[in-house]
């Protein structure tokens, strides 16, 4: 019987204890919000953006069917925002990229971006950023969302986009800007790259500070029917060795349709993007080659052709050459050139949503010089990409 009574007595305490906790009729706003009214306003210039390319998948080469599957093709998360009306911060996160820290600026691959700008002066007409993010590289294929290219030409494909250093850029006026950026050459060291035996018979010594420099302009024209985003950069990976980079990109934005054109042109003592060096044999001439060049021709058409429909059109020209003379056998210094064309439809459902379904197809070609066919034993080839999915930079917040 006590202990009956004691239980009693135990859940009316605690019935009482809750009520006097809990008010039914008490008042809005006595109780603490979760997130306290002073951040609330930081909250008000903050986005959380879950970048996504999602697609079902078939694939192609020299015109025999391999597979089909459902690929995560791309799953990036960004946060962003203004922290006070000076400072902006900015992290994304491909989660589709390895995990790895890198040995040059400790970050793991994966991390596009880690930054803070702060806005200086009273006009507002300077910003400083430092942490890692995008190399301005210049180009409109480039500063597309990642997720709005289902191909890369080759020099962006291969090239390190994110990288560790600080930036500055200078607002001239609305439609014209200055960027100016000191990079880490890489995200890994040289070793790591290019090897230990980079070229035989002849020492090159890394370099004990590789940095790059990075200048970008960003025009617009006509009310912003033109706009342009040019750029050179210049990197140095081991003494006396480097990169000299230039992209040219613009773009004409009409009521319907809007046409986008990119050259790039890559200069390159060692051969920074690779391609050429994974083609023609190492044993004979090192892991890496010297003076290739890299150059490509990139043009985009969107075209709305009716109400959330549109048909866009991707194709590049890539050229790459070897003009080192390693090989006194080589006859020519064109190695490849390598073609692509992705169309595409695109249906957005919703105004409110930027998110779209499309159905396309990658395509590309290798077409490869008689001396590279003959040195290496390669031939021309091709291969296809059947497309079906859905992409979106769905803000959460």
């Amino acid at each position: 019987m006590n202990s009956k009574l004691y239980t009693l007595i135990f859940l009316l305490a605690c019935s009482l204890g809750l009520q006097g906790q809990i008010k039914q009729g008490s008042e809005i706003g006595q109780d603490k919000p979760i997130v306290p009214i002073d951040k609330q306003i930081r909250l008000a210039n903050f986005n959380l953006i879950l970048n996504q390319q999602y697609a079902f998948r078939s694939d192609i080469e020299n015109g025999e069917y391999l597979d089909s599957r459902f690929r995560m093709e791309q799953f990036r998360l960004e946060m962003r925002g203004w922290v006070t009306d000076k400072v902006f911060v900015r992290f994304r996160h491909r989660f589709t990229s390895s995990f790895e820290p890198q040995t040059v600026d400790k970050i793991i691959k994966g991390v596009d971006m880690a930054y803070l700008t702060v806005k200086l002066g009273t006009q507002d007409k300077w910003e400083l950023s430092a942490g890692k993010f995008c190399a301005d590289w210049g180009g409109i294929e480039f500063d597309l969302n990642p997720i709005d290219i289902y191909e890369y030409s080759d020099i962006i494909e291969q090239a390190d986009n994110f990288l560790s250093g600080v930036g500055v850029k200078y607002n001239l006026n609305e439609k014209h800007s200055l960027n100016f950026q000191i990079l880490n050459s890489t995200t890994q060291s040289y070793d790591e790259i290019y090897g230990d035996d980079t070229i035989i018979g002849e020492s090159i010594e890394p370099s004990k500070a590789p940095l790059g420099g990075v200048i970008n302009w960003r025009g617009s024209f006509f009310d912003g029917k033109f706009t342009t985003l040019y750029h050179y950069s210049l990197f140095n990976e081991a003494s006396g060795i480097y990169k000299n980079y230039f992209a040219f990109g613009n773009q004409l934005n009409l009521d319907k349709i809007s046409i986008a054109y990119d050259y790039k042109h890559s200069f390159e003592d060692l051969d920074r993007t690779g391609i050429i060096s994974d083609l023609i044999p190492r044993d004979d001439f090192g892991y890496q080659l010297r003076d290739t060049e890299y150059n490509s021709h990139w043009v985009r058409i969107d075209w709305n052709f009716k109400e959330n429909w549109h048909l866009c059109f991707d194709g590049f020209i890539d050229k790459a050459k070897w003009n080192g003379t390693e090989d006194p056998t080589k006859t020519t210094n064109d190695i490849r050139t390598a073609f692509g064309f992705i169309p595409t439809i695109e249906f957005y459902p919703w105004e409110d949503i930027n998110l779209k379904f499309f159905v396309g197809y990658v395509g590309r070609v290798y077409n490869y010089s008689d001396y590279t066919k003959n040195t290496i034993g390669i031939g021309d080839s091709n291969t296809g990409r059947i497309m079906v999915g859905l992409i979106t930079p769905l803000k959460v917040l």
